[in-house]
């Protein structure tokens, strides 16, 4: 029986996400499970007797999600589309300066580190980030509704 998941735990989840790692959810315990490619190389391989102590207590577990299809991935760095986000806290700006200053800041080269600048300069930083929170959010139940599991 499904575990009821904590959506808190998939959203910080999501928002951690990095390209030498791949988070699952454990459908039964609720538990997120993070595989680094260090971790998935090791068991692919079959090194994990190779591996420092402190690494070689988790491996057990990393071999059971990537031997299981138990344990669903959370949406990937690549699949949570931070730019998307950007442009849409822009175009609900309702101040049209701030909203076509943000939506040039989101092209070209730097657009995330611009954007961020950007944000700082108009005050607008604690908006972004309950705005990017709620859109997380969204895409997490989302995620949890496709994979029909139970959260809170």
């Amino acid at each position: 029986m499904a575990a009821v998941i904590s959506l808190r735990e998939v959203v910080d989840a999501i928002k951690v996400q990095m390209e030498e790692s791949a988070s699952y959810l454990d459908p039964d315990t609720g538990e997120i499970v993070v595989v680094t490619d260090e971790e998935r190389r090791m068991v692919e391989e079959g090194r994990e007797d190779r591996a420092p102590e402190w690494q070689r207590e988790g491996l057990p577990k990393v071999r059971e999600v990537l031997e299981s299809t138990r344990f669903p991935p959370l949406p990937s760095k690549f699949e949570v589309h931070e730019w998307e986000i950007m442009r849409q806290f822009s175009d609900a700006q309702e101040n049209a300066r701030v909203r076509d200053e943000l939506l040039d800041a989101i092209h070209g080269s730097g657009a995330f580190r611009i954007f961020k600048s950007t944000i700082r300069r108009l005050n607008l930083e604690n908006a972004w980030y309950e705005f990017r929170s709620r859109a997380l959010e969204e895409i997490a139940r989302d995620w949890l509704e496709a994979h029909r599991l139970p959260y809170r």
